[in-house]
């Protein structure tokens, strides 16, 4: 320990003698570390560390699958699955809705809520109450269900953190609830609901087993595993299957544990794909590191010489330098704090809402921390090593030789050469990521998305059916909204759909009218949607064929819908669409469900829409007549002659004058849309861009560094050119192609890796191939252009070398 203590001392003072070299030294290896520890934050606390929930390892989700895909659950199979099965402790299924909540002296507001089984919170996630309790078992009978839980977040922002709330009425969809709890600040603040109200199933949704809308969870019985859980669901949903033949017999069933169930595989690999390339930039950065400290070495060689002399042996001084190495990259690793603090925060601002799981904690805890310190000691090791080594072999008599040539200069020199050439094939590997990232995004953000995005404002309103007595009346209301909305001045046209452009359109099974029930498939799907005659103009979707909706198609008249291009290519390639008839359910806004199918005439055929994003391809899609088939809660759109975002408060003002208590939700332009369907990617590209350009700082910092040292070791060599008459020009050659040479080797190296490497980005490129030519070249060349670049100050100064001043050099 003695010894060690008086290394570190040593280290210390001998770093702080040199402070240009100690400060880049720190920087370079605190941007590698930093980087790393920023991205290992979001890996360890979305892909590693357990759920924050009492006794994790035993929740697990249980869904339907039909066709090999997992789907949400019906509320007549849930209550069998908890009636029947013996794996679990208890099952409980909870499903999203939205709340228009009032309260004296508030303005009317839309929220998420949740609508979950009681004993959610205590039993489930065992959460505690920071106020009141959670639902009682009772709670879950219509009629008992008007009690609601509110997050923290939105009692303190709606009610004013008021500790009296419990047992005070507030309003749900006009309808009057009591508080009976509050949540403690934390997890549950991070997602999208604010509230939770009881899952009271209505007496014709506990026999319903074809509506599926329910997720379950259920929590494991001691000492049962996740395989021994799917075994005994399997038997359970075997006996439904036979009970229930025509609703069962195509469906089973999955055990999943909880933990990044919801998390999509691509985004896993995505996450560990980030990690790996940012340990490129770490090895860069110690690559460069090393390169400082051999140079460093190389000047300190008469010091390590005495030492030797005096009775140091090889293992002492090894030893003293990897401290040295050690010492510095665990100072790199304090600032790298900060570059990690900085790093995340940018990241995370990034990320769009709902990409990772919300009970993820990215936050520099103590095992990113401690990663760190790891990482640290890492790099301190592999950057510290070389010059170690080469210190450790010093020829002590040539050394000590008055006037000789330094022997740690010239034996270094290829191990330098040979850092760069690293240097650089890692940098090739990282740009040629973030170029694929970069023509991916371009292609991508350039697609046809079947719609003009421009002047268009869109929001929702939402009305529960129960809000109604009457289609007629929903057919009423919406028309008083229509005429309301499209007399605001500056709005050209107004639309009503059930959805937009920009989320993917309701499934619903469907057949065509006269055909064989198998010929188009098993259980067969198709995006639905309901839209006025006004919505393909509002948003500029072209008719390919036929006509679009019109004031003619009633409720009570002939029934017509609209298919578009995927769903002709799919279903009707051999016949003309225009006169098939397509079997959709029908829908019921008042019981808020759907019924048995209604036979609609197809009437037109309209451009695809990518409402699934830029990547959606060939997705059949029917739209719907809303004036004969209307629906409780809208999306509306609006194009306007200026910026869609002046017309807000009209436009508010003239739906409330229909309804004083109806507030715009998701209020957004068309443009704002598409650029959120474009962040997640956005985001994945703004990374990778971020790694190749610290990879290219960082390489043309070495080529750089390497260069300079090299012309400083033939200033001898080059006043001897030059007093033979070597031109300046022929200087300036020598040394580019010194500095050529070593990125030219790097950069076929790293062709050949970035080959097998970027195949793993595969699964996310978008219209490039992880070989695309053009992306390789060009950044071949840009690295060219990089080395160029760092050559050419020390070439400039090797041209400025006096003959008579570097004949008397050495």
């Amino acid at each position: 320990m003695g010894t060690f203590l008086q290394d570190l001392r040593y280290s210390m003072r001998m770093l702080l003698k040199s402070p240009g070299f100690t400060l880049i030294a720190i920087l370079t290896l605190a941007l590698g570390i930093g980087a790393n520890a920023a991205i290992f934050s979001i890996v360890y606390g979305t892909l590693l560390q357990p759920l924050p929930y009492s006794r994790s390892e035993q929740l697990v989700m249980v869904w339907s699958k039909v066709k090999g895909e997992r789907n949400v659950v019906s509320a007549g199979d849930f209550l069998e699955w908890r009636r029947q099965s013996s794996a679990f402790q208890q099952m409980y299924a909870w499903t999203g809705q939205s709340f228009n909540i009032s309260s004296s002296g508030a303005r009317v507001e839309q929220v998420v809520g949740t609508m979950a089984s009681p004993g959610w919170w205590t039993k489930v996630l065992g959460e505690p109450f920071l106020l009141g309790r959670d639902f009682l078992p009772e709670e879950d009978q219509p009629g008992k269900d008007r009690v609601v839980v509110l997050m923290h977040k939105l009692w303190v922002r709606r009610f004013g953190a008021d500790r009296s709330i419990i047992g005070k009425p507030i309003k749900l969809n006009g309808e009057s609830y009591t508080v009976v709890g509050v949540l403690p600040p934390g997890i549950e603040d991070r997602g999208d609901a604010e509230l939770v109200v009881p899952l009271a199933l209505q007496p014709a949704q506990m026999t319903d087993y074809e509506n599926h809308f329910l997720l379950v969870m259920g929590r494991l019985r001691p000492g049962v595993s996740v395989a021994q859980a799917q075994a005994n669901m399997d038997i359970v949903q075997q006996h439904l299957a036979a009970a229930h033949p025509a609703t069962d017999k195509d469906w089973s069933v999955s055990v999943e544990p909880l933990h990044l169930d919801f998390l999509p595989p691509a985004t896993r690999a995505q996450l560990w794909l980030f990690l790996g390339a940012v340990g490129f930039v770490l090895l860069i950065a110690c690559a460069n590191v090393a390169n400082l400290m051999l140079s460093r070495a190389a000047s300190r060689e008469k010091e390590i010489a005495v030492r030797a002399a005096v009775g140091a042996g090889r293992g002492r001084i090894l030893r003293q330098f990897l401290t040295e190495s050690v010492a510095l990259a665990l100072a790199g690793g304090v600032v790298g704090i900060l570059f990690a603090y900085a790093i995340l925060n940018g990241i995370l601002s990034m990320i769009p809402v709902n990409t990772l799981p919300y009970e993820a904690d990215m936050r520099l805890n103590l095992p990113v921390l401690l990663f760190m310190v790891a990482t640290a000691v890492f790099s301190g090791i592999l950057s510290g090593s070389a010059p170690a080594v080469q210190a450790a072999r010093l020829n002590l008599i040539d050394s000590l030789k008055e006037g000789a040539r330094s022997t740690m200069a010239s034996g270094s020199n290829r191990l330098r050469h040979m850092l760069v050439v690293a240097e650089f094939a890692l940098a090739l590997c990282l740009l040629t990521g973030a170029g694929l990232a970069i023509r991916s995004f371009y292609k991508m953000s350039s697609q046809d998305l079947g719609v003009r995005t421009d002047h268009v404002l869109t929001f929702f309103l939402n009305l529960p059916g129960k809000h109604f007595s009457s289609i007629p009346q929903i057919l009423s209301f919406y028309r008083q909204v229509l005429a309301q909305v499209a007399a605001v001045p500056g709005v050209q046209r107004a639309a009503i759909s059930a959805n937009l452009p920009d989320n993917p359109a309701y499934q619903l099974p469907f057949s065509i009218a006269g055909r064989p029930p198998g010929q188009l498939g098993s259980n067969p799907v198709t995006g639905a949607n309901l839209a006025t005659p006004e919505y393909f103009q509002t948003f500029g979707i072209r008719i390919e064929r036929g006509r679009a909706f019109n004031n003619q198609d009633l409720y009570n008249g002939a029934s017509v819908a609209m298919v578009n291009e995927a769903f002709v290519k799919r279903y009707l390639s051999n016949v003309d669409p225009l006169t098939q008839r397509v079997m959709i359910p029908r829908l019921d806004p008042l019981a808020e469900t759907f019924r048995e199918p209604v036979p609609l005439q197809i009437v037109g055929v309209f451009h695809d829409v990518r409402n699934q994003g830029p990547r959606q391809q060939n997705v059949p899609e029917v739209e719907i007549a809303f004036w004969q088939y209307p629906w409780h809660s809208v999306a509306m759109a609006v194009r306007t002659g200026g910026d869609p975002r002046g017309v807000i408060r009209d436009v508010t003002a003239a739906i409330q004058s229909v309804d004083s208590d109806l507030p715009l939700t998701q209020v957004k332009t068309m443009d704002e849309i598409v650029a959120l369907s474009l962040a997640s990617d956005r985001w994945i590209v703004t990374v990778f861009i971020g790694f190749g350009a610290a990879a290219l700082f960082l390489a043309i910092l070495g080529v750089y560094g390497v260069m300079s040292y090299s012309v400083s070791q033939q200033t001898h060599e080059i006043g001897i050119r030059m007093a033979l008459g070597a031109e300046r020009s022929h200087v300036l050659q020598m040394v580019l192609r010194q500095g050529l040479l070593l990125a030219g080797i790097g950069v076929a190296i790293g062709v050949a890796g970035a080959f097998a490497l970027t195949r793993l980005m595969r699964f996310w490129l978008y219209g490039v191939n992880a070989a695309d030519p053009a992306t390789f070249i060009g950044v071949v060349l840009l690295l060219i252009a990089v080395a160029v670049a760092g050559c050419l100050i020390p070439a400039q100064r090797a041209m400025r070398v006096d003959p008579l001043v570097a004949l008397r050099h050495e």
